[in-house]
C-alpha cells in the first residue's frame, strides 16, 4: 500500500525554505535525506500505481540543487521535492510530473517543449482533423480536474496558417500541458496517490491524440 508523505519531509521543507543557505543545509543534511527517501518511496509507490494501467519507462527525481548561474535568485537550493514519469515506448508520448512544496502539491503532464519538427506536426493534425483531441480536452472528468488544456501559445495564428482557421486556439499553442494544485496536507493521506493517479489517467486520451499527431501523417500513413 503505498504510503502518503511524512509530515517531517514537509516541516523540511518548510524550514528550508526559512533557511535557504549553504550553512543552514549541511548542518541539516540528515533531515533532507530522510525526507528525499520519503519522497522516493511515495514517487514508487506512484509508479507501481501508474503501472496498473499505463506503461512507464523510468521515474526521475529532480536534484534539489538549483542552476543559479543566469538566474537573479542567488538561494541554492529548491524548496520542492520533484520527480516526473516517462511512458514507455514511440506509441506512448507526453509524461507526468509531481511536485510538492510546504504550501502545496502541483500535478501536471503533456509535452512541455516539443520540438520545433514535432510541433509542426501536431500543428498539421489539428488543421487536418482535430476531432480526437477535441473529444479528449472537453471530456467531463477532464474539465473537472484541470478545466481546459494550458501551456504557452502565440498571440496569433502561427506562420503559414490562417488566423481566423477554425482551429486557431489550438494552433496556436506552443506546449500542450494540464496542470492541478492541491493543499500540500493533502499528501500526508494514503488514500491521496489514488487522486493523483486518476488526474494522470483522465490525461492519457489527450496524450493518444497528440501522439497520432506525431506518429502518423495526414493520410494515416506512418512518418
Amino acid at each position: 500500500m503505498t504510503t502518503g508523505i511524512q509530515s517531517e519531509t514537509l516541516d523540511f521543507l518548510q524550514d528550508l525554505a526559512l533557511n535557504n543557505d549553504r550553512d543552514w543545509f549541511n548542518e541539516h543534511k540528515p533531515l533532507y535525506r530522510k525526507g528525499l527517501e520519503d519522497f522516493k518511496a511515495f514517487i514508487q509507490g506512484l509508479k507501481i500505481q501508474l503501472m496498473q494501467f499505463d506503461e512507464i519507462e523510468r521515474s526521475k527525481i529532480f536534484r534539489i540543487y538549483r542552476d543559479i548561474r543566469f538566474s537573479k535568485d542567488k538561494t541554492p537550493y529548491k524548496t520542492h521535492f520533484s520527480a516526473h514519469f516517462v511512458r514507455s515506448g514511440k506509441f506512448r508520448r507526453g509524461g507526468f510530473y509531481f511536485q510538492i512544496s510546504p504550501e502545496k502539491v502541483f500535478v501536471a503532464g503533456g509535452f512541455w517543449k516539443p520540438e520545433r519538427k514535432d510541433l509542426e506536426f501536431i500543428r498539421q493534425g489539428i488543421a487536418a482533423d482535430s476531432t480526437e483531441l477535441r473529444k479528449a480536452i472537453n471530456e467531463s472528468d477532464f474539465k473537472k480536474r484541470f478545466g481546459a488544456l494550458g501551456g504557452e501559445e502565440l498571440k496569433t495564428a502561427p506562420r503559414g496558417y490562417d488566423k481566423d482557421h477554425e482551429e486557431v486556439d489550438l494552433l496556436r499553442k506552443k506546449q500542450f500541458v494540464v496542470s492541478r494544485e492541491y493543499p500540500a496536507k493533502l499528501a500526508l493521506n494514503p488514500g491521496f496517490v489514488e487522486e493523483v493517479v486518476a488526474d494522470y489517467r483522465s490525461m492519457i486520451p489527450m496524450f493518444t491524440a497528440i501522439t497520432d499527431f506525431l506518429l502518423f501523417d495526414g493520410n494515416g500513413q506512418e512518418r
